[in-house]
């Protein structure tokens, strides 16, 4: 027997678990796009997206989908690979 509350916490586990699987998902296509763009000598253009993954690498930290140390390095990493 189920109890009210397992089957609570699980249909919250399950809305929590998509929606950081999208935040993940969204993340990782832009630090994709972003590394395309720099390999590719479009630094313009990768300079123009970095304030948005800095908004989307702050925003995952901030719910605890990444930790908030990971965002600061990857930001970091990023700015570095941007200058090089």
């Amino acid at each position: 027997m189920i109890t009210q509350s397992a089957k609570k916490a699980n249909r919250q586990n399950i809305k929590r678990r998509a929606q950081n699987d999208g935040r993940k998902e969204a993340m990782k296509k832009m630090l994709k796009t972003f590394k395309k763009l720099v390999l590719a000598k479009k630094t313009s253009e990768a300079k123009a997206m970095l304030p948005g993954i800095y908004k989307i690498l702050d925003k995952t930290a901030k719910v605890h989908t990444i930790k908030k140390n990971t965002a600061s390095r990857l930001k970091s990493r990023l700015t570095i690979m941007l200058n090089k």
